[in-house]
């Protein structure tokens, strides 16, 4: 009698968990290509404005003697 060998199949778990792995990563692309992603459509404006102020007066310097 002869024996029989199995040389095909097997790898179908391994296939199936990476083929599933990419239909994730593709689904999260596509989500973020149609939904704009993580970019901010808001827009702000800040305005900062402080009061003039002006230098204190600095004394006159001593007269030298003599």
């Amino acid at each position: 009698m002869a024996e029989q060998t199995n040389t095909g199949g097997g790898g179908g778990a391994g296939m199936a968990f990476i083929v599933g792995a990419l239909v994730v990563i593709v689904a999260v692309i596509a989500y973020f290509v149609f939904t704009g992603g993580m970019t901010q459509k808001k827009s702000v404006d800040i305005k900062v404005s402080a009061p003039q102020l002006d230098a204190p007066k600095v004394p006159d310097a001593p007269k030298p003697a003599g």
